[in-house]
């Protein structure tokens, strides 16, 4: 039940003379995806970056060394390939002087993997993202009644793919993702000088889902200045735990230009970070719980559909707000997310009188499947 678009999108890329490069968190099922892609294909060498002699292999080693090492393999796997120096140059030395070896590399930090690999190889890979189980992804596993039926559920648990497996060691598996193990890229950087600081971030951040997130204020919250906090979140987004959504600005003069929210991949890793699993029933947040459902849902539906429409949220000095909008072919659609859906929504005038031809919709559990499923 594991990405099976992605998986078939893979399987079309193999022998292109291209790496593949797999992005996504630690945990969300990257090593079990291209396991069901390859366990059928023969000769195919599995390494881990995490390995020490890993490291070194691929550190020191000419591209004829390499070819030795791999043997009568011709399909080589490197797992959390992030974890080894320089991992660019390295790839594009395998993919320039050894075209028949199909390389395929993971990674669960972007700022470490993927930003070293544009320049040195531009042009030379296929590049994905991998997320916790989707909604989509478990409603072709057991049906959307089903699913449906476990909203609640999953509005507090997520979908990362143990805590799906094992229902009934949920909160234990999110607390040793949240303890640390999410963050274990993170923490091996000098450039993560308080730790306990991070942590007093992301609860700050659990806190803040659907709401516009200040810089300064967070400053205040964390003890940490302005500037790191903003560096934080870009490095919390790299490995895949948040995302931040721009605010819109286009024709009005009050609208926010310069604002953000920020946004957790998974509920569950949210509830974590805050140590709340109360069910929705008894939960304040339910409303915030929603949003960050729908919208980090929307984000794995749009990639594994290989689409990238521009999205943001909409609000005005005037408070004026919107919860989400997204611009593909020329057309601007508002959404806002009501876990209530039977209640009154009205399009906000302001927005109405700027974009006309913008269709609105109230999205509630009974409108979800229309924008979650193809």
């Amino acid at each position: 039940m594991i990405a099976r678009s992605l998986e078939s999108i893979i399987k079309g890329r193999l022998g292109t003379g291209k790496a593949i490069i797999l992005m996504g968190a630690r945990q969300v099922g990257k090593t079990t995806l291209l396991k069901r892609v390859f366990s059928n294909l023969p000769d195919v060498l599995w390494l881990n970056g995490d390995d020490r002699d890993v490291q070194e292999l691929f550190h020191h080693s000419a591209s004829t060394r390499l070819k030795r090492y791999f043997g009568k393999h011709t399909t080589v796997i490197l797992d959390e390939a992030q974890r080894i120096q320089d991992i660019g140059l390295c790839l594009k030395r395998i993919t320039d002087q050894l075209p028949e070896i199909r390389l395929v590399a993971t990674g669960s930090s972007a700022f470490e993997l993927a930003n070293r690999l544009n320049e040195p190889l531009t042009g030379r890979k296929w590049e994905y993202r991998m997320y916790p189980i989707s909604f989509g992804e478990m409603v072709e596993h057991h049906g959307l009644l089903e699913e449906k039926r476990l909203l609640r559920h999953r509005l507090v648990f997520g979908y990362y793919p143990e805590v799906v497996a094992h229902p009934e060691s949920e909160t234990e598996i999110l607390k040793k993702l949240s303890d640390s193990y999410l963050y274990k890229d993170l923490l091996m950087l000098d450039q993560i000088g308080k730790p306990e600081a991070l942590v007093r971030l992301l609860q700050a951040l659990a806190y803040q889902i659907g709401s516009q997130v200040s810089y300064s204020e967070l400053s205040s919250l964390t003890g940490l200045d302005a500037k790191t906090v903003e560096k934080y979140v870009g490095l919390l987004e790299q490995v895949y735990i948040v995302f931040r959504l721009g605010s819109f600005s286009r024709n009005l003069r009050s609208e926010l230009k310069k604002s953000r929210k920020i946004y957790f991949y998974d509920n569950g890793i949210r509830n974590a970070v805050i140590a709340n699993f109360t069910p929705v029933e008894s939960r304040m947040d339910v409303g915030a719980l929603w949003e960050n459902f729908m919208i980090s849902e929307r984000r794995k539906f749009l990639e594994y559909q290989r689409r990238w429409p521009n999205t943001w949220f909409w609000r005005t000095k005037l408070q004026a707000e919107i919860d989400y909008l997204e611009e593909e072919g020329g057309t601007l659609n508002a959404y806002e997310f009501k876990w209530n859906s039977k209640g009154r929504t009205k399009t906000p005038h302001a927005f109405l009188n700027a974009y006309p031809d913008s269709p609105f919709h109230l999205i509630g559990p009974d409108q979800m499947e229309s924008f979650l499923l193809p």
